[in-house]
């Protein structure tokens, strides 16, 4: 019998990864008050490292702390951050071998909320919540504080930021950098016409509205070594009459896959509570299938991607070179293992684990 794809190697970049499971980012809200990493993290990142999966993600980790989603966002904007990243990456590293890159973003005016087990509100500046920025003074939806549109100088300023964490990535050592240009966060609204309503070089025409998103990969993958990867994740669509959509993600793509970038992402929504989608098993899957026609880099779907046929079938369909999994990594951290037992794979297991092994499996951990 054929190996499955889902298990055979990829490449991003000059980076191989041992199997075509990518663990997705996923926010915890559990960084201290400065945005630094806690012992959660090591908890948290710790057992999924031992999944078997080909790529593990850290969370989006803002490059300002304006850019935190919540108070309980991690940030890589300070030297505190940068060491408790560290402290967690060591332990991670001590007992596995896979793959560990980090998400960088900047939640523009979705930021300043409460964690989502608290009703995920935005706070007020006397709830100790903080002024937003975004490419206009449109706010998220009708009653929520407005933005605060940001000038010149300030887009100057987060592609400044974005370098700073990039460096900081490359110190602690990331393999792969991916760059957070989906659900409705600041670069996001920038692609937007629906929260991008500038009129300057970085507003209007689409040219104008994906010069942000190119300027900031150019100055990342400039400071990050030649050997790693930089990718991005986008929303293919709004789901939103007059938003961003498939076309416009195809362009974006063909702009990057130009510029050498290492993957892309491709997710959907977020940017508008009035989008309309059907969540359903691959609902999304049909962004990366079109992204597979259009750009010669690896593109990974997402989308309720839950059964190991169903993850085979994107990859050896040629509709996706990777999958990417957030809750149901969260639900079943071992799916790697089970995926592989189902479809006749090896995987890769800490030794502590080995006798775990089910007796029918002889070869499942290799």
């Amino acid at each position: 019998m054929a190996s499955p794809k889902l298990f055979s190697p990829l490449t991003l970049g000059r980076l191989e990864l041992p199997n075509r499971i990518v663990i997705s980012p996923m926010c915890q809200y559990s960084a201290d008050e400065n945005g630094s990493m806690t012992d959660w993290h090591k908890i948290h990142l710790g057992h999924l490292a031992l999944s078997g999966a080909g790529l593990l993600i850290v969370e989006a980790s803002a490059v300002a702390p304006e850019g935190r989603i919540t108070s309980g966002d991690v940030g890589l904007y300070s030297d505190d951050n940068e060491q408790a990243m560290a402290r967690v990456l060591e332990s991670v590293r001590a007992h596995s071998p896979m793959p560990v890159g980090i998400q960088l973003g900047h939640a523009g005016r979705k930021a300043s909320c409460q964690a989502p087990w608290e009703g995920g509100a935005q706070l007020s500046l006397e709830e100790g919540g903080w002024q937003t920025v975004a490419p206009s003074a449109v706010p998220y939806q009708d009653g929520q504080r407005p933005p605060q549109a940001m000038s010149l100088d300030d887009i100057e300023q987060l592609k400044a930021n974005f370098v700073a964490s990039a460096k900081r990535a490359e110190r602690l050592g990331f393999e792969l950098i991916e760059l957070h240009a989906a659900h409705g966060y600041l670069l996001h609204e920038f692609l937007s016409p629906l929260s991008n309503q500038r009129d300057d070089e970085y507003g209007g025409s689409l040219e104008n509205r994906m010069r942000i998103v190119l300027e900031i990969f150019d100055a990342v993958r400039s400071v990050f070594p030649d050997d790693k990867p930089v990718g991005i994740r986008i929303s293919g669509s709004d789901w939103v009459e007059g938003g961003w959509n498939l076309e416009q993600s195809v362009e974006l793509a063909k702009a990057l896959d130009a510029r050498g970038c290492s993957f892309i992402d491709c997710s959907g929504g977020g940017l508008d509570p009035r989008q309309t989608l059907n969540v359903g098993p691959n609902y999304q899957v049909p962004f990366a299938r079109r992204m597979k026609q259009e750009v010669a880099m690896p593109v990974i779907a997402v989308g309720l991607i839950t059964e190991p046929e169903q993850a085979e079938g994107i990859v050896f369909g040629g509709e996706a070179d990777a999958v990417a999994l957030a809750r149901g990594m969260l639900y079943d951290p071992r799916w790697p293992w089970h995926a592989a037992a189902k479809l006749g794979a090896t995987v890769h297991a800490p030794k502590q684990y080995l006798r775990s092994q089910p007796h029918t499996l002889k070869k499942l951990f290799g």
